[in-house]
């Protein structure tokens, strides 16, 4: 059976390396639920199944579930056929929590991620294949060149890891980008104490132009004019952490309401 290039499909056909990855789950809680995106064949399906888990799959290659029902017959019953990111998430194991892994369609691997995010109070650990270049993005410290949005807003509730680099040669048909496999794991915490809409603002509206610094490009969100005195708009926002992009939209946040609240007054 061959790879759509519609799907964004590449199948992983490194058995020990397969075996691996479907084995880095660490699953600390009570949680049993697991749910695989794009399973293609099973090459990592068939190494969960012979985990103690309850295991759900979500492919949207039509041709892969008939797939998947010939050759795992455990599998009955526990196939979603759609596009994940069509998905409602809530009722996927009826409202409780789960793991997520996959080797996941590079096409849309970042919108998959920000889904996770989005439900990130079901989803405590992310085991996932990406393009090295997106994984990089995603686990990248403040300062370097790769660390820009992608990595703000996940690394705001997840902590994430490198779990091992994968090689062209290790997919059928091969792609044109090496690969990397990284896990992502809840942080305790999931209230940042501002609002994550104007959260998400700040950060994206900070990275638009990066090489700028930040009393430049976030002059439009400050109502206080004052308050671009402050050290943090005398920087470019590859040199913030996430915890001080938190307390700078903290900060524009009380702004914006105090700003209000003087309007009304008025």
């Amino acid at each position: 059976m061959r790879a759509k290039k519609s799907f964004g499909q590449h199948f992983l056909i490194n058995q020990p390396l397969s075996k691996k990855i479907a084995y880095s789950l660490r699953m600390e809680s009570d949680i049993k639920n697991v749910l695989e995106i794009g399973p293609g064949k099973g090459v990592l399906t068939k190494y969960l199944l012979e985990q103690d888990i309850n295991l759900r799959v979500c492919e949207a290659d039509k041709d892969m579930v008939t797939y998947l029902e010939d050759h795992y017959p455990k599998l009955h019953d526990n196939i979603i056929f759609l596009d994940f990111l069509k998905l409602d998430m809530s009722k996927v194991f009826d409202g409780e929590p789960f793991y997520m892994i996959g080797n996941y369609p590079y096409n849309i691997s970042s919108q998959i991620l920000f889904k996770m995010v989005k439900h990130r109070e079901l989803i405590p650990e992310m085991i996932g294949m990406f393009q090295k270049e997106v994984s990089d993005r995603v686990i990248a410290p403040p300062g370097s060149r790769t660390y820009g949005v992608v990595s703000v807003l996940i690394q705001a509730f997840y902590k994430g890891e490198n779990v091992v680099r994968v090689s062209p040669g290790s997919f059928n048909p091969p792609p044109k980008v090496n690969s990397s496999v990284i896990r992502l794991t809840r942080k305790e915490n999931l209230d940042l104490g501002c609002d994550y809409s104007l959260f998400r603002t700040v950060v994206k509206t900070a990275f638009g132009q990066r090489r700028k610094m930040m009393r430049n490009t976030l002059k439009g969100l400050v109502k206080d004019e004052s308050l671009l005195k402050d050290d943090y708009f005398k920087r470019r926002p590859e040199q913030l952490g996430v915890e001080e992009f938190v307390d700078l939209t903290i900060r524009i946040q009380q702004a914006q309401e105090d700003y209000k609240g003087d309007e009304t007054s008025d």
